[in-house]
């Protein structure tokens, strides 16, 4: 359930940073790049603490 929950957060995230950021756009950037990267890394953390709450 917790991991569903992360998912479903990350996506909303991915989402808004395409929509509002222009992530995916032609004129990107280091500091967009870099955003999306943290945005992923604080991703996979929250992951694993769920997966390793869960057992």
């Amino acid at each position: 359930m917790k991991s569903s929950l992360v998912i479903v957060i990350y996506i909303i995230g991915i989402i808004i940073g395409a929509l509002f950021l222009d992530i995916w756009g032609a004129e990107t950037n280091i500091k967009k790049g870099l955003i999306v990267l943290g945005w992923t890394a604080i991703f996979l953390v929250a992951l694993l603490y769920s997966d390793k709450n869960k057992e």
